[in-house]
């Protein structure tokens, strides 16, 4: 099937070739063109250009569509989410209004726990059928990439079954989806007198299981204050890359944790969260092939610092933007809502926020070379908006549906 959208009035992220990350003062810049057209065949984008100099044989396409007004962009690679799990966890909601923090509900047996505990008594079928539900709300709101974490198991028969349900997601619709294993997300109530006991079974039970069903493209380490401190992480870590799992690091979100040196001394693909950086964090960052991956919804919902966004561009990083869409400290997958808090709370311009949630964040999850950008051979997965006035226009009006269609893969979700 061949499809065809023509006059719009700006498509953005163009490229003839796939373009690099973008650092510093790089993200600025959205290469774009105006009054032009996009065709697509099956899954794949073919070609794009002006309308001044469409091929008529275009005009021809299985499904033609008049983009008069609006804007096509890339749909959103979210590179950090939490989506499979079971039960919502509104009464901690209430918690945090009466003033409690994140580490007090932890250690009061809520959190990370009290979602494990609802998972355990979940049956696989039925925890596919709520993750799947969440899916089809993540692509009606523009993403066609994701990365979905484990780690509401915290055992090996539970962390299994997230990972299967998230190869079934994989399978099932039309995003890319990546894995991540998270056995190290807490440290379960059984193991609290005894975690290098818990350590060791990550290292010596999940990790060959999860190897041998080949479930997870990467793993992941809660490093902070009050979960898994930098030296457990350097040790669950190198086993998971003797299994050939790249790592991805949860740091800096409750303080300094030493979770970014790590990441940066095992070449994690991303280091997220980073509520919480300072200068030589920023120096090892700096040359690095590690992305730091910035979750301004948690911040948002939790009441905590945002993280130094500004400060870290103008160092001349790279950043990458995701939801960490969870049930305990940032219940949404809404893309358009971290591109507004990256621009109103991150002091972040349009450009640089529309960098962070496409090409940045599609290197973030390790997809760049299909996803991301408008690109002849990628992926035909993009947005396509309502009648507005321009890309900021996106994140001034937080909040606002100005989505009217999205395609993942080429097929019409919205």
């Amino acid at each position: 099937m061949s499809l065809l959208i023509f006059n719009i009035k700006n498509l953005f992220q163009v490229s003839d070739q796939n373009p690099k990350i973008r650092k510093g003062k790089e993200m600025q810049v959205i290469p774009s063109l105006e009054n032009a057209w996009l065709y697509c065949e099956d899954e794949k984008i073919v070609d794009f250009g002006s309308m001044s100099e469409i091929p008529q044989e275009y005009m021809k396409s299985d499904n033609i569509y008049d983009a008069s007004g609006r804007l096509v962009l890339p749909a959103f690679c979210d590179s950090h989410t939490h989506l499979v799990y079971a039960g919502s966890r509104e009464t901690e909601f209430i918690d945090k209004i009466k003033g409690l923090s994140y580490e007090e509900i932890a250690k009061n047996g809520g959190g990370i726990l009290n979602s494990a505990k609802i998972l355990h008594d979940t049956p696989e079928n039925e925890l596919f059928r709520k993750s799947a539900e969440r899916i089809k709300e993540i692509m009606r709101l523009g993403t066609c990439s994701v990365e979905i974490k484990s780690g509401y198991g915290l055992n090996t028969a539970d962390e299994l079954k997230m990972l299967r349900v998230i190869r079934r997601i994989k399978h099932a619709f039309p995003l890319t989806v990546k894995a991540t294993f998270l056995g190290a997300h807490a440290l379960p109530e059984d193991y609290k007198s005894n975690r290098e006991e818990y350590i060791e079974k990550i290292i010596t039970e999940m990790i060959p299981a999860v190897k041998f069903e080949e479930l997870a493209d990467y793993i992941d380490v809660f490093c902070d204050h009050g979960f898994f401190t930098p030296e457990e992480t350097d040790k669950i870590l190198s086993a998971g890359i003797q299994c050939g799992l790249r790592p991805k690091i949860h740091a800096n979100e409750l303080g300094l944790s030493g979770g970014i040196q790590i990441g940066v001394k095992h070449n994690a693909l991303s280091v997220d969260h980073l509520e919480y950086v300072e200068d030589n964090e920023i120096r090892s960052l700096l040359g690095s092939n590690t992305i730091p991956t910035l979750l301004p919804g948690a911040s948002f919902f939790l009441g905590i610092g945002y993280a130094p966004a500004r400060k870290m561009i103008d160092a001349g990083l790279p950043l990458a933007l995701a939801t960490d869409y969870n049930p305990g400290s940032s219940p949404s997958g809404n893309m358009s809502f971290i591109l507004s808090l990256a621009c109103i709370k991150l002091r972040m311009l349009p450009e640089e926020a529309l960098n962070a949630v496409t090409i940045n964040s599609a290197y973030a999850m390790g997809v760049e070379s299909t996803e991301g950008s408008i690109t002849p051979g990628k992926s035909a997965s993009f947005i396509i908006t309502r009648k507005i006035p321009g890309l900021e226009f996106i994140p001034y009006s937080f909040g606002a549906d100005l989505i009217e269609h999205v395609y993942c893969k080429g097929q019409l979700i919205r």
